[in-house]
């Protein structure tokens, strides 16, 4: 009994030499909003060494440093779980669009395209310094592509075992999971049990997958089934990405899909989704062509392009795919970035094809894509895609297993015509979707930036505003937090936002970028040092 005291004299004595000294800082006056869901409170947020201590009520003498956040929502930082900052996060390790965004935290490889080595990826980055938080998803495309190239059919078993090897050893790595994207090639390549094998050697990692799944239009249905489908053969939580409806005849059944969601929670898989808060897509403009017209490397596509029975083949597919879709022509789709050429950036394949003073026809637009393609060289043409309906969007949002996500790089200012959601995606769910709209309450839509995709890819120590957990924390004024980048004017950094902090360190102050870099590596369940 006496020995119970004395331990309990010790913890009060060491815990008040710990309050007595200074915190680090103090942001006092601000209404939190934890990251739970539940209404926000009055209190004041203690941090010291990169973590939240405490909350409650304190004097500015508690602290080294105060920040006064009266009039201002303090809640966790946000959480990108879809973005794709393989390569421009070293060219921009400030990551400015996602930071002023009020994004502390990133998931990358996303849509099956991640880094090769990510043990490697993971050591550049730390040597180097970031600004962000960031996590790896492995790619199945990526390590397809190693291991088969662009072969259009199923592996061979010493193939399935090669992959499965790089996915164990990227597990190993510090991945949080694998993705698939598979609309793209090689992925589209890939028959659903392939993909199971490689999910259950994640699964036994603790691991999630997070697939781009493989149609999101006239067969939304089915690929959303597929996913389920690998949830409960592989065992393994399911994260579906960019979630969507992107064939105008089926506007209006997101209700169907987000049931197909929740049946499958009924069951007792844990699927869950992810949407970016806009009415278009972006992606490259070869996922308009026929993925079997992409197989087998460079040296065949163009083969393909150049011949005209399997052109007329590819443009034959492509048009049916138009009709489909209940579209003339290629209006919808516009150019984000178009290296031979960037007067094309920001014009849709319809105007450039009139531009070029050719017949005005969606056979001749089809050529068009062809050539376009050929002249990059088959290098990547990233493409913004209106194809979405406001009122699906706001389905989506409204379920309550949806995050938000950007599914974008980090953008270099100026640059181009990306999509508006790599500089904005958070601050236009807080202002238009939130403030204005009414779609969903405030506190929930932090939950959703936060908490819940803390809770899926299994990062314990952030996403809420608790002791012991680390101090990413965002300030914003709930009243005038906006996006300011639009389709035709897509670089401007968000605004609302005044602070940013990373693991304690403010990296937005006052609506400044401080230039500091205390983002660390987010290892996955199965990492071995």
């Amino acid at each position: 009994m006496h020995y119970r005291f004395l331990l309990l004299f010790v913890w009060f004595f060491v815990s008040g030499l710990i309050y007595a000294q200074p915190y680090d800082l103090i942001i006092k006056n601000g209404r939190v909003v934890d990251g739970t869901g539940n209404p926000w409170i009055y209190a004041d947020v203690a941090v010291q060494n990169g973590r939240i201590v405490r909350l409650g009520t304190f004097a500015p003498t508690d602290a080294k440093r105060t920040i006064d956040a009266t009039g201002l929502i303090v809640a966790p930082g946000f959480i990108d779980v879809h973005t794709h900052v393989e390569g421009s996060l070293e060219a921009q390790p400030g990551a400015p669009n996602f930071i002023f965004d009020g994004v502390t935290t990133m998931i990358t490889g996303n849509c099956g395209g991640s880094s090769t080595n990510l043990r490697t990826y993971f050591d550049t980055l730390r040597m180097q310094g970031i600004s962000v938080n960031l996590g790896s998803l492995i790619g199945h495309n990526t390590v397809r592509m190693n291991v088969m190239k662009m072969a259009f059919r199923e592996p061979t078993a010493r193939e399935q075992t090669e992959m499965e090897s790089r996915v164990e050893q990227a597990m190993k790595d510090g991945a949080v999971g694998l993705s698939t994207g598979l609309i793209y090639t090689p992925g589209t390549y890939a028959r659903t049990p392939e993909v199971v094998n490689l999910a259950k050697m994640v699964s036994r990692y603790g691991g999630v997958y997070a697939s781009h799944i493989r149609n999101e239009g006239q067969n939304v249905k089915q690929a959303v089934e597929e996913a389920i489908l690998i949830s409960r053969e592989a065992k393994i939580p399911v994260e579906i990405s960019h979630f969507k409806v992107a064939s105008k005849p089926l506007w209006g059944k997101s209700t169907e899909t987000v049931e197909l969601v929740e049946a499958a929670r009924r069951e007792g898989l844990d699927v869950t989704v992810d949407q970016y808060p806009y009415t278009a897509s972006s992606t490259s403009l070869e996922s308009i062509v026929p993925s079997w017209a992409l197989a087998d490397g460079d040296s065949a596509v163009l083969a393909r392009f150049r011949n005209p029975v399997s052109r007329a083949k590819i443009r034959a597919e492509m048009l049916d795919g138009l009709a489909k879709n209940l579209r003339k022509n290629y209006e919808y789709a516009v150019v984000a970035s178009y290296k031979p050429d960037s007067s094309f950036n920001g014009m849709s394949i319809s105007a450039i094809n009139q531009k070029l003073g050719r017949k005005n026809s969606a056979a001749t637009e089809a050529d068009l894509i062809m050539e376009l393609m050929e002249r990059a060289n088959l290098k990547r043409i990233q493409m913004v895609y209106h194809t979405m309906s406001e009122t699906d969007v706001e389905t989506i949002m409204r379920y309550p297993n949806t995050m938000i996500a950007s599914d974008a790089g980090v953008a270099k200012l100026g640059s181009g015509m990306p999509h508006p959601r790599a500089y904005g995606t958070n601050a236009r769910v807080l202002g238009r979707y939130v403030r204005e709209r009414h779609v969903i309450p405030l506190e929930e839509a932090i939950r959703r930036m936060t908490s819940l995709p803390a809770q899926r890819f299994k990062l314990t120590d952030r996403g809420l505003l608790r002791p012991g957990y680390a101090a990413d924390i965002v300030l914003f004024d709930e009243k005038t937090v906006s996006d300011k980048a639009t389709y035709d004017q897509p670089h401007a950094y968000t605004t609302g936002i005044s602070w940013v902090l990373v693991n304690g360190t403010p990296v937005v102050e006052n609506n400044r970028h401080t230039g500091q870099r205390p983002g660390q590596l987010l290892m996955g369940p199965g990492y071995v040092k």
